[in-house]
């Protein structure tokens, strides 16, 4: 791990970068090769139900496939020879289909990018709504109150799955002013880019209101102030200076929106990247799923490279010559909506436990099925005739330990692997392409399906977002004059590490895993909604997401009720993390609370 400043160190050679991104790609298609071996299922059996589902395959039809598909000579024959046709254009022939795999792969890619462009506009809208207010009030030193944590944390907390069933049906069934289903122009990417962009741009948005204070009280903005620069030349340059720190979020956003959407994709019948990736893995057809996860990989590396390249011209010749200065937020208070509302959902969450952990969350009265909320049953019932309101108070310890768990090791490990050399970010800029749906297939084919399979697999894709964030916010504070201070005072790495890199760090970090934690509730949900983590019947917050939102429209009770406990645990959470900044104190050991002025 390096604390050296940049402005007092050689710079990283760019060969250990791309050493990072070669050694995890190979990696990454080397597992996805060993996926039919590893799943001790029998691919031949696995690719002929794919072909014929209603057909009994006999021994002679699983021994003509083995011999058809060469399973006989392993995985890493294959692996060599779909390589060696690559350089020709030839990514192979479907296992299932016997159609070239190039063309299914490219025209999957292609939707998949023209989506990914149209949710990432929703996400930028929706960030520079979510931050417009301190961007306003910063630029003319008005900023003398935080910004409360409830708008986006509701809108970070919404199920991607349910916002797409919403839209589906309000504005595609019901108003009629969007397709609803297929992808036949511009007009069908309107709703799926909807469902995926919002809870993102509020995730980005997010980080963004949190990181403007900081710029805005830096030392140029108080003199462009006092010299009277127009307020929008403040917002413009704070715009920038904080940007560099919250770019590199994009990276995983953008490959999750690519290979990660999924159930987007199901839901409005879109034939994209990441919905062939899983069709593939789950009918074993090898040269299809690899062909999709490198381009995967190369669509990561490209956009890691394009993000690397625009921070470093937003922060400008000051990053490479360690003359950034320090960004300090100020510890702003939050206003007494914001108090109260973190009271009102840290009661409801205990009612809510308190008030389910005395029902019982087995028991099925199939007379009493899909019934709305009554005086017997508070939230209704689901499918099965189960009481809703037993469920979510059941499953609420679960819910939530697993979830902080997995959070905090995807966060530690993030940034441990942020804050080494260039390796890490080649590294980041590959898993970060994984979908933690094919992670989960790995994982589940070596340990089983299971709760810890599934946290497993999270864990090992789930780190990226804080890897790059905390390699973005190592790397400005390195470039700061502070540092080269503290060098020429005696100060050794441990010192710089403790007193000025980690306090740099981790605040940022913090609150991105805040913001992120009802995603790891629904990603660990997906995956025992395949099959693939938590089984039935456990109460557990994601998956009573997963089995009722076939029933959206007809008993929307069973969806909205685990969704607003998602919603009242994302709250509380980000209320928490902004309560414990403002009372952070200083190195004298007073709490700062003083505003912009």
């Amino acid at each position: 791990m390096s604390v050296m400043p940049a402005g007092t160190e050689a710079r990283p050679s760019r060969w250990r970068a791309g050493l990072g991104r070669l050694t995890a790609g190979a990696a990454l298609l080397t597992a996805v090769a060993l996926l039919p071996w590893l799943s001790g299922n029998d691919p031949a059996l696995t690719v002929l139900r794919a072909r014929s589902a209603d057909q009994a395959p006999t021994p002679a039809q699983l021994a003509s496939v083995r011999e058809q598909l060469g399973l006989d000579e392993g995985p890493f024959a294959h692996l060599a020879h779909w390589l060696g046709g690559l350089p020709q254009g030839d990514a192979g022939t479907s296992w299932v289909s016997g159609e070239a795999v190039l063309p299914q792969v490219t025209s999957a890619f292609a939707v998949s990018v023209t989506l990914t462009l149209g949710a990432l506009v929703v996400t930028i809208a929706v960030a520079a709504l979510a931050s417009a207010r301190t961007l306003y009030l910063g630029s003319r030193r008005r900023l003398n109150r935080g910004t409360g944590a409830i708008g986006v944390a509701v809108l970070a907390a919404l199920p991607k799955f349910l916002l797409a069933s919403l839209l589906a049906t309000v504005c595609g069934v019901w108003l009629g002013w969007f397709p609803s289903s297929g992808w036949e122009g511009p007009s069908s990417m309107v709703l799926p880019s909807l469902a995926l962009g919002v809870p993102s741009g509020a995730v980005i948005g997010g980080l963004l209101d949190r990181s403007l204070p900081a710029a805005f009280n830096e030392p140029w903005a108080r003199t462009w102030h006092a010299n009277g620069f127009p307020p929008h030349h403040l917002a413009r340059q704070a715009l920038r200076r904080a940007l560099a720190g919250v770019l590199p979020q994009l990276l995983p956003t953008v490959v999750g929106l690519v290979g990660g959407a999924v159930a987007v994709e199901k839901i409005f019948n879109i034939p994209g990247l990441g919905r062939l990736a899983l069709e593939a893995a789950i009918a074993q057809d090898l040269p299809s799923l690899q062909t999709a996860t490198l381009a995967l990989v190369l669509l990561g590396v490209v956009a890691g490279l394009l993000i690397h390249a625009l921070r470093r011209a937003l922060l400008g010749p000051a990053l490479r010559d360690g003359a950034l200065p320090a960004l300090h937020a100020p510890p702003l208070p939050r206003g007494r909506c914001t108090r109260w509302a973190a009271g009102a959902c840290a009661v409801a969450l205990l009612v809510l436990v308190v008030a389910g952990l005395l029902r019982d969350p087995l028991h099925l009265d199939t007379a009493a099925r899909l019934l709305p909320p009554s005086a017997a049953h508070p939230l209704g019932t689901d499918s099965l005739g189960r009481d809703l309101l037993a469920r979510l108070g059941h499953g609420a310890l679960r819910t939530v330990g697993v979830a902080l768990v997995v959070t905090a090791v995807c966060a530690l490990t993030g940034l441990l692997l942020g804050m080494t050399a260039q390796v890490g970010a080649g590294l980041t800029e590959v898993v970060s392409t994984m979908p933690a749906v094919l992670a989960g297939m790995l994982t589940t084919a070596v340990t089983g399906p299971s709760a810890s399979g599934a946290a497993l697999a999270v864990c090992l894709v789930g780190w990226t977002p804080y890897a790059a964030q905390a390699a973005a916010l190592l790397e400005q504070e390195r470039a700061g004059g502070h540092l080269l201070a503290s060098l020429s005072l005696g100060a050794g790495p441990c010192h710089l590490l403790r007193r000025h890199l980690l306090p740099a760090v981790l605040p940022g970090v913090l609150r991105n895993a805040l913001l992120r934690l009802p995603t790891t509730v629904l990603v660990l949900a997906s995956l025992g909604f395949l099959g693939l983590g938590e089984q039935p019947p456990t109460a557990e917050w994601g998956r009573l997401l997963s089995e009722n939102q076939p029933y959206a429209e007809l008993a929307p009770w069973t969806v909205l009720c685990p969704a607003g406990a998602l919603v009242l645990l994302s709250v509380l959470a980000l209320s928490g993390t902004d309560a414990a900044a403002v009372r952070r104190p200083t190195r004298s050991g007073k709490a700062v609370t003083e505003p912009l002025r």
